[in-house]
């Protein structure tokens, strides 16, 4: 059976949604996700469908942005993947190796999975996101004063 194309939109959409919040949950302070989780309590139990664990990841790049891809080096990462006592599955990935902060982001991203919690996850994320965009903000500013236009000057036929 295939779905209308209004069906696949509207998942592609909520799809797209999801990994943003899951953006955002992997590059939060891990002090900020104990916060969240604490602003939103009570909560659900969690068990986890695998142990939380550290492993690596290849990062891939391109010489100029759209060259051959080359590999670039490994990163550590961290995964984490609960199930809560109401059957939302969450999961997780962040750089570095801190369990607790991949367990709390997969908790938090099974709690936005759940229609009744997700304003709430999302307005707890809200202080989040307003960090990660005045860094972003930062970032292009310090970029755009070392940022050199180079031109050609034309002397002349020869």
């Amino acid at each position: 059976m295939q779905s209308s194309p209004e069906e696949s939109s509207n998942a592609n959409a909520w799809r797209a949604t999801r990994q943003g919040v899951m953006a955002v949950m992997a590059r939060a302070e891990s002090a900020e996700l104990d916060a969240i989780l604490v602003r939103l309590g009570p909560l659900p139990a969690a068990s986890n469908l695998k142990p939380p664990e550290v492993g690596l990841v290849m990062l891939r790049g391109r010489t100029g942005g759209d060259g051959a891809p080359f590999n670039l080096g490994e990163a550590t990462v961290s995964r984490a993947a609960i199930r809560l006592e109401g059957g939302a599955a969450g999961f997780a990935y962040r750089l570095g190796r801190d369990l607790k902060a991949a367990r709390a982001a997969a908790i938090l991203d099974a709690l936005w999975q759940d229609e009744a919690r997700r304003a709430a996850v999302e307005d707890a994320l809200a202080p989040v996101r307003a960090r990660l965009s005045d860094e972003a903000a930062t970032v292009r500013t310090e970029t755009a004063a070392t940022k050199v236009d180079f031109f050609t000057l034309v002397r002349g036929e020869d």
